[in-house]
């Protein structure tokens, strides 16, 4: 499918034409490659369960960034079966490898945000808010190295924080659950 609104087509323009520097390149390059493959959510979930502190939050994490992968690269994807801003704006050069999948949404702003959204709801925000911000960061680059659309960046975003925001409503219900087993226990 191929469709987009004038503005992104624009937008993506602009960046090519007025914000592209060789050190910027370098920069997004570098940044747009944490998300290959949701490798820096995958490390996080994995640091997060590997102390015992953070295992919960892990928990969390993990199952937020698997919700977001069935709904962004399993189904969404597949579903609306956007063509790539690189072939369908005229004059636009993408400076990235070429994915082969689909363009919305985005999966590195999905995965980053699920991940993120997560730390940010669990823990203090003096970590929350610059992963917040790696994550916002991470999607940006897409945009930057021709890749994607703002809405598909933006879709992302919004799904990989509902999915954070619905992991953890998840992990407190569990919790709640939980207490409320061991005090019917000591009745």
């Amino acid at each position: 499918m191929q469709w987009s609104f004038g503005w992104e087509d624009q937008f993506l323009l602009f960046l090519q034409n007025q914000v592209r520097s060789p050190w910027l390149d370098a920069l997004m390059g570098a940044v747009t490659r944490l998300g290959d493959a949701g490798i820096l959510a995958i490390c996080a979930c994995i640091l997060l369960l590997c102390i015992p502190s953070l295992r919960n939050t892990g928990v969390m994490a993990a199952q937020s960034l698997a919700m977001d992968v069935i709904l962004v690269n399993g189904i969404l994807k597949t579903l609306v079966n956007r063509v790539r801003p690189y072939v369908a704006v005229e004059g636009l050069i993408p400076i990235a490898r070429l994915p082969a999948d689909a363009s919305f949404p985005s999966g590195h702003t999905g995965a980053s945000f699920a991940v993120a959204s997560v730390i940010y709801l669990c823990m203090p925000k003096k970590i929350g808010i610059p992963v917040l911000l790696l994550a916002a960061l991470i999607g940006f680059s897409r945009l930057y190295l021709g890749v994607h659309y703002p809405t598909d960046v933006l879709a992302g975003a919004v799904i990989g924080l509902c999915t954070g925001w619905f992991a953890v409503w998840m992990g407190k219900r569990r919790e709640q659950r939980k207490i409320a087993g061991v005090s019917e226990n000591k009745d």
